[in-house]
């Protein structure tokens, strides 16, 4: 089992800035990528941004691209993503999840933090 927490949501104008973590903890031997998605009120659940985590490579929607940052800390388990230039869109319940290398889809996830941006 894997345990993700996620944590920096908040509320922030448009054009602001946040930045979002989560820590994973448990059997994290086996993480072969960590995501974000996110979930607006009414919509389907969105992929957002992606990394691998043995290479470090990084993946984003077209939506993310330019905007946000996502990164890794391997030492400390925990991925972040660095939201820029935040858009009203933007606002949705942001989730943490993990493919493991065993899995073929991401099979953990976190709680979600809520991120809302204001016009």
């Amino acid at each position: 089992q894997v345990q993700l927490v996620e944590s920096g949501g908040g509320l922030v104008q448009a054009g602001g800035s946040l930045r979002l973590s989560c820590a994973a903890s448990g059997r994290t031997a086996g993480t072969n990528r960590m995501g974000w998605f996110r979930q607006a009120p009414g919509k389907e659940r969105e992929f957002v941004a992606a990394v691998s985590w043995r290479s470090g490579t990084t993946y984003y929607a077209d939506s993310a691209k330019g905007r946000f940052t996502i990164s890794r800390d391997i030492a400390k388990n925990t991925v972040l993503l660095k939201m820029d230039s935040l858009k009203p869109e933007d606002a949705a319940v942001y989730y943490c999840a993990v493919r493991t290398a065993d899995a073929s889809t991401y099979n953990y996830w976190g709680q979600g933090t809520q991120v809302t941006v204001s016009s």
